[in-house]
């Protein structure tokens, strides 16, 4: 059995050998950087252990990994100049390090870098797995949309809330466990409890990020902490907290407020007022248990899988590994 360091050690000698292309610099010099900023490399990690428990050879599942990575930045990488990000695993973003217009095409580049990974399958692989990819970057586009969408209005539920992340995020997890299983030849029924394994822990992780962006350390999360807050995103943090009627109003004024008007000093006193609200309304607390409640309900689904018992508990314990960012 393939540890997960293994996996991920294996997946990053084959994206150098598999990302090469160097000219223009201006182009591709800001797409190896991104591709080099490091991360857990989860989703395809996690296309290459889906197909090792499935009985495949996993090394065969490195193309549909590659391509499901290069997608993901392509996606941070827009994502940041949306949202005007400074920060990426602690590093300029490319927008600042370059520029905007940079940012744009590299990302657009990216995309087709994607894509043209699947080459590497024939027949009816290739067409499941690019008819799945390509499901999944719209419904992720569809997610970035509502993400913006909400912005700017007060009255997003948490069922909107929750529809925006899993088409954000945890369609492209459950994308990357579903390849693992094209490519080992599993069938559909199969095929879509895995996906739906995907979805779940997609959503345990995506709120546990919503949660360490408002009460995370700025030395290991990555990003700018609280640059949820400054953007004024109705995060499920911001929902469940609002929906106590007695912060409703206080939030709502606080999240009001354009970061393009306020000081860096206007912009910090804002995130310690926000999570002093988070902590007394409950929304605090109220996220931490519905972290709880989807990585318990992807670790239920793991029991469905057809595979081996020694390969569910490898599940299982990676799926609790990528909650321990909260100590």
């Amino acid at each position: 059995m393939t540890s997960i360091h293994d996996y991920r050690e294996v997946f990053l000698a084959y994206l150098k050998k598999s990302i090469t292309q160097t000219k223009p610099v201006g182009l591709y010099d800001p797409v190896h950087y991104i591709l080099d900023l490091g991360g857990k490399r989860l989703r395809p990690v996690m296309t290459l252990l889906a197909a090792d428990v499935y009985g495949e050879d996993y090394t065969k599942a490195l193309d549909a990994a590659v391509a499901v990575e290069v997608f993901h930045n392509f996606t941070l990488l827009h994502d940041d100049i949306m949202d005007a990000a400074p920060l990426r695993r602690g590093m300029p973003t490319v927008h600042k390090k370059w520029d905007e217009n940079t940012g744009i095409l590299s990302g657009d580049a990216m995309m087709i870098l994607a894509y043209q990974s699947f080459n590497a399958y024939q027949d009816a692989t290739y067409k499941s797995l690019m008819t799945l990819f390509s499901k999944t970057a719209l419904e992720v586009c569809e997610g970035q949309q509502y993400d913006v969408d909400f912005e700017t209005r007060d009255d997003v539920t948490v069922d909107e809330y929750l529809l925006m992340i899993k088409l954000k995020t945890s369609v492209l997890v459950a994308c990357a466990l579903q390849m693992g299983a094209i490519i080992a030849g599993k069938d559909r029924n199969e095929q879509q409890r895995v996906y739906q394994y995907g979805i779940e822990l997609g959503l345990a992780f995506q709120l546990m990020d919503d949660y360490l962006d408002a009460y995370g350390d700025p030395e290991t999360f990555g990003k700018e902490v609280g640059g949820d807050i400054r953007e004024n995103k109705k995060t499920y943090l911001y929902l469940m907290s609002e929906a106590n009627a007695t912060y409703t109003n206080e939030l709502r004024a606080l999240f009001s407020v354009d970061h393009a008007t306020q000081t860096d000093e206007q912009i910090d006193a804002k995130k310690e007022k926000a999570k002093q609200l988070f902590d007394a309304s409950g929304g605090k607390q109220a996220t931490l248990d519905a972290i709880k409640k989807h990585t318990a309900h992807a670790l239920e689904i793991i029991e469905t899988l057809d595979i081996s018992q020694d390969h569910k508990k490898m599940l299982a314990a990676f799926s609790k590994d990528l909650m321990s960012r909260i100590s």
